[in-house]
């Protein structure tokens, strides 16, 4: 059964780029941002690796880790890893698992016959402490991922969390949110103090509650 939103995701041993890893004991009360690739010495992934790399502390200021998975060993992982740093600029500061058994890919549902049967597709999970899924997105081969965008996930799913909002097309941190339905108007205008403006009656739109 594939992995849907809301599930719980399935906790795994696994050795990885820094040793032996407990996924549910590696994250603690983090969230988590796990992507996986086909596997190593790949292009495109060469890039996303080092522009995580890169991005790690706007991942931590989301009390986030981050962590990829390709499906060769650790010790393609270190030389890989050198390339990563050569070529992109940075220093590679998380751990990727190596899964060269499948044993992750085939219990997070990154093996899609279809596509390829022996490698796994280009996917992002968004996990959050409870270890709840909150979001996958998956890419084809040829297109880079836009971590840019994860950040941004990020950011409404914690906001949407711990208010009554939910955030419209296009947001980005800083700008208006919309106030949600099940809340009346006179009530949301007392609960968002800094205004509420009624479009329709459904569409009410308020500054971000937490700024």
């Amino acid at each position: 059964m594939a992995l849907q939103l809301g599930d719980t995701v399935p906790n795994f041993t696994q050795s990885s780029s820094e040793g032996d890893l407990d996924f549910y004991a590696w994250m603690g009360d983090s969230w988590a941002v796990l992507f996986s690739h086909p596997a190593d010495y790949t292009p495109v992934c060469t890039t996303e690796l080092g522009e995580v790399s890169k991005l790690k502390p706007e991942f931590e200021k989301r009390n986030t880790k981050v962590i990829a998975l390709s499906v060769d060993d650790a010790g393609s992982h270190q030389g890989w890893i050198s390339d990563i740093n050569e070529t992109q600029n940075t220093t590679v500061n998380y751990p990727i698992l190596a899964d060269a058994d499948k044993k992750v890919s085939d219990l997070y549902g990154m093996i899609h016959p279809n596509a390829n049967a022996k490698v796994t597709v280009r996917t992002v999970f968004v996990i959050d402490p409870n270890k709840k899924l909150r979001l996958t997105i998956t890419y084809p081969p040829s297109t880079g991922r836009n971590f840019l965008e994860i950040l941004r996930v990020l950011d409404s799913l914690q906001l949407t969390d711990n208010y009554s909002v939910a955030t419209p097309v296009n947001w980005q941190s800083g700008e208006d949110v919309v106030v949600s339905p099940a809340i009346p108007t006179a009530e949301a205008k007392e609960k968002f103090p800094k205004g509420v403006t009624e479009i329709k009656p459904y569409l009410r739109m308020t500054p971000q509650p937490n700024l």
